[in-house]
């Protein structure tokens, strides 16, 4: 499992994604260019100690990043406000890239039209979305949940 990060914007919410991954085993992808340097104590902070725990990959940008996703035939499941289908009806693949979008605009259509699925946290009605941090924990967590019990031979719970 990855999880992919285009162009993040806040170094707090980059941060405790890679916390996440540290913690849950889970390769982490920065597609450049950031919205901040690496060494931003806000980055470092949220992240803490737990930055030099996780496998972290950046890509200068979009295309190198695409071009090493196509070499691994890995399918990009792209998380948005504008997806179709709900997060909870999908079945995840322990191969899976999970990709959030930045923060203040999304991802371009070149990345919605690369996405093998496009996938969403249904909120209530109204409101805009969830923290970029947030999405990626529930997001994670249902995917492991499958793919893990999947892979253990457990039932999924």
């Amino acid at each position: 499992m990855h999880i992919a990060l285009y162009q993040p914007d806040i170094p707090q919410n980059t941060g405790t994604i890679l916390r996440l991954c540290a913690c849950l085993n889970v390769e982490a992808h920065i597609i450049e260019p950031a919205g901040f340097p690496v060494s931003d104590r806000h980055f470092r902070r949220a992240g803490m100690d737990y930055l030099d725990q996780v496998a972290i990959q950046r890509h200068d940008c979009w295309e190198k990043f695409e071009q090493w996703r196509r070499e691994k035939d890995l399918r990009l499941i792209l998380f948005s406000t504008k997806g179709a289908d709900p997060y909870l009806d999908y079945r995840y693949d322990a191969c899976d890239i999970l990709l959030f979008g930045r923060e203040s605009a999304g991802v371009p259509d070149e990345v919605v039209t690369a996405a093998d699925a496009r996938l969403v946290i249904p909120i209530e009605p109204g409101l805009r979305s969830l923290n970029v941090a947030m999405a990626a924990a529930m997001a994670l967590g249902e995917a492991l949940r499958q793919t893990r019990s999947q892979h253990n031979g457990m039932r999924p719970q």
